[in-house]
């Protein structure tokens, strides 16, 4: 069975060569390359990579990737989403444990998530409060630095 990894780089690949219309044309090819996945399952990938549909210029739709621009404004909208509701980061065994006003954890969580900091390995969000897991290794100061680099504007509420 192959990993999910390797079927978002076939996903990616097969969406940037060939002109697909639809889920159950992906399903097929992905098929034909060796992944068993379900309906389900891919939709949750097409989500998770971003693809969204663009005109085919023959009346119907084609799967694609946000250019550059989209993915630029995408990060934009993250950090506001972050910056919206975080209130303040602290420490506790190497993990960080961030406030945020009531119900703003989990875009606060979605934004960490997706902004690919490389510091981070994930994050758990309550409603006013975000575990943040930091990789093996990275120290708070460094977590610290990771963020502020990709959220300069927290670089004022980290203390």
């Amino acid at each position: 069975m192959k990993n999910k990894r390797a079927r978002y780089s076939a996903i990616k690949r097969l969406i940037e060569t060939k002109n697909i219309h639809n889920q159950d044309e992906l399903l097929e090819l992905l098929k034909d390359e060796g992944f068993d996945v379900t309906q389900a399952t891919l939709s949750r990938d097409l989500k998770f990579l971003k693809v969204g549909k663009v005109p085919d210029g023959r009346g119907g739709y084609l799967y694609s990737f946000p250019d550059e621009d989209s993915r630029a404004g995408s990060e934009v909208s993250l950090i506001a989403d972050c910056m919206r509701g975080f209130l303040l980061l602290q420490f506790s065994n190497g993990l960080g444990l961030i406030k945020t006003l009531s119900g703003h954890a989990n875009s606060v969580a979605f934004a960490l998530d997706h902004l690919a900091i490389p510091e981070v390995l994930g994050t758990i969000a309550g409603d006013d409060t975000v575990l943040v897991i930091p990789k093996d290794g990275i120290t708070k100061e460094s977590l610290k630095e990771g963020l502020i680099k990709k959220i300069p504007d927290l670089k004022e509420r980290l203390i």
